[in-house]
């Protein structure tokens, strides 16, 4: 289960980026060159990578762990090989 500090910290970084896309939509209404755009475009790619990265981390860090700890070692290697297979599919 993440912390209340770690969903906190989660909520903030996917809103700065909802925030970034909302941005990136005005440019897109206002003319903005392509350019501009793609490089927008790619900074919000990059705060998503970090943001599944993060919640990839919290996955190991706390529902792997307890689930080891229950002794439900099958069902948890079986979550952890699909949160891997999720993130790899962010490439």
């Amino acid at each position: 289960m993440r912390t209340e500090e770690t969903s906190k910290m989660l909520t903030i970084r996917l809103n700065k980026l909802i925030g970034q896309m909302n941005g990136i939509k005005n440019m897109i209404e206002s003319g903005v060159a392509c350019e501009d755009i793609l490089t927008q475009l790619n900074a919000v790619n990059g705060g998503l990578h970090k943001l599944s990265f993060l919640m990839l981390d919290q996955h190991i860090r706390h529902c792997v762990r307890e689930g080891m700890e229950k002794g439900d070692a099958d069902e948890t290697i079986e979550s952890l090989a699909e949160a891997l297979e999720s993130f790899s599919k962010l490439a």
